[in-house]
């Protein structure tokens, strides 16, 4: 599944990247790694950007850099990055 899938609230870990080296960089920058568990903490309208909150670190990314994470969704709150 692709993180531009989930919806408000939804947990998940990143279980692939599928971008370039650039964007693999800058995306680890941030924390978005393999591995590495997320919450989505909102969407626009369209879902043209998607923010998330990975290791407690809010995060907007735009439907193309979403559409480049592939996530598993995970029922455990707990899990999820607070």
């Amino acid at each position: 599944m692709l993180l531009k899938q989930l919806h408000k609230g939804d947990c998940a870990e990143i279980v692939r990247i599928r971008a370039d080296k650039a964007l693999k960089e800058r995306l680890a920058s941030f924390g978005i790694v393999r591995g590495e568990h997320l919450e989505v903490k909102g969407c626009s309208i369209g879902k043209q950007t998607i923010e998330i909150d990975v290791g407690g670190t809010l995060i907007a990314l735009r439907a193309e850099e979403a559409e480049k994470i592939e996530v598993e969704k995970t029922s455990e709150k707990e899990e999820c990055a607070h």
